[in-house]
């Protein structure tokens, strides 16, 4: 495999991973109703009782059930399951797209999230073992919140998901009240790599997340992920760079945009030039968890940065959900996927 098909897979198995430790565990009980959900693919899923012995098959929803306070009932994740800090410490499964069933049978587990990247034949032999299995697979941001209400609502913790929810929703909210009153708005391309020089195109929900912020995505006429050449970069002439860090897929965490910042033939880009290159975390940007709208918050500031404006009211990016654990304590005791194709 060619060390640019490489890149591009690591980028997309990213993708799939996400969220954050957050709220107080909801109390648990084993007479919990039965409760009837409908994951992302259509499955109608009957979950009998409180969840105790949870496994999850991507990052994602790994970062999504210690944001809703789920984490002590979390008995297995994957390999690239690396945040919380606290995840990492849990029993692994696992690749993302090399899950080992015995390994995930092992965790007697009364309740499996998947993700679509883990392929329909693992989710299906899961379900002939009689194992309960939902599948995750958000397309954009109403995608991911739904996503919080759906595993909330399995995992019988419908109130700590309905309040992160809230949260993240009042975010996104003063984030676009703040855009909307931005004279200009700039175009704005998301690097993912260097090389080849791979954006998110249409359709993302990093694409999504820009028109948020108050910009507009310098490659609208790409779809999905997608590669630029050299010539087609420098003629869309994007006013700003959000870039990917550049641990997510090796090298320093700035290396990705060093390779702008340094390329001669970019010097009159206009994001080069005036100096509106940006480095955001790979995996906040990426995963399709609660973190994505400090993702948005900080694509916000950098717009208003570049355009010597300042957001009155704009929170300041921070994990979701850690603002209301007290507030929850003291009132109750907050890969988009991309299919992969081998040539």
């Amino acid at each position: 495999m060619k060390h640019s098909q490489l890149i591009v897979l690591l980028f997309l198995a990213a993708l799939c991973l996400a969220a954050a430790p957050v709220l107080a565990a909801p109390p648990a009980t084993t007479t919990a109703p039965a409760r009837t959900v409908t994951d992302d693919y259509g499955t109608t899923v009957t979950i009998v009782g409180t969840p105790e012995r949870i496994v999850s098959l991507a990052p994602t929803n790994t970062e999504i059930l210690f944001a809703l306070g789920l984490g002590d009932r979390v008995v297995g994740v994957t390999d690239y399951c690396n945040y919380p800090p606290e995840a990492t410490t849990k029993p692994k499964i696992g690749g993302f797209s090399t899950v080992s069933v015995e390994k995930v049978a092992a965790q007697n587990p009364d309740l499996v999230i998947a993700s679509e990247g883990n392929g329909a034949d693992l989710v299906d032999h899961l379900r002939k073992l009689n194992m309960t299995v939902i599948a995750t697979g958000p397309k954009n941001v109403t995608g991911i919140l739904n996503d919080i209400k759906l595993i909330g609502k399995a995992a019988d913790a419908e109130g700590n998901a309905s309040a992160l929810v809230s949260s993240l929703e009042a975010r996104i909210s003063a984030i676009e009240s703040n855009a909307s009153t931005l004279a200009v708005h700039p175009k704005v391309a998301h690097i993912i790599w260097n090389d080849p020089i791979y954006v998110s195109g249409n359709g993302t929900f990093q694409d999504e997340l820009i028109a948020m912020a108050g910009g507009t995505n310098a490659f609208p006429d790409k779809s999905g992920y997608a590669t630029v050449g050299t010539e087609e970069f420098i003629a869309a002439n994007p006013d700003i760079l959000i870039v990917n860090s550049g641990t997510g897929m090796g090298g320093s965490e700035d290396s990705v945009a060093q390779y702008f910042e340094n390329e001669t033939r970019f010097a009159n880009v206009a994001a080069i030039k005036n100096h509106h290159v940006y480095v955001i975390d790979s995996d906040m940007v990426d995963r399709a968890g609660p973190r994505v709208v400090d993702a948005l918050e900080i694509i916000a500031s950098d717009i208003q940065k570049s355009e010597g404006t300042t957001a009155a009211g704009t929170p300041t990016p921070a994990a979701p959900g850690f603002g209301i654990v007290a507030a929850l304590g003291a009132g109750t005791a907050v890969f988009t996927l991309v299919a992969l194709r081998k040539k």
